[in-house]
């Protein structure tokens, strides 16, 4: 009984990795998404301290991070006239 104390975790790691390579083309996509609010919260950071010189501030927050990490530069177009709409 002893012996087989590692066919538990051995079955775990194939399943894993099943799963993985089922999922493998959504992992990918969410990674990049990731990867891209986390250039976006940097990108609304830098924004966030050289727009209060001229006026203009965004939220730097994760709402705001995933929509310019959907949408790229226009989500930023699109945050800044959301935010001109609603708050002028």
């Amino acid at each position: 009984m002893e012996q087989l104390g590692f066919l538990p975790y051995l079955l775990i790691g194939v399943v894993g990795i099943g799963i993985l390579l089922v999922f493998r083309n959504s992992l990918k996509g969410l990674i990049r998404l990731l990867a891209r609010m986390a250039a976006s919260l940097g990108l609304l950071a830098l924004f966030s301290s050289l727009g209060s010189a001229i006026g203009v501030t965004l939220g730097v927050n994760l709402l705001n991070a995933f929509v310019m990490a959907l949408l790229g530069v226009p989500g930023f177009g699109l945050l800044l006239m959301l935010r001109w709409t609603f708050l002028a």
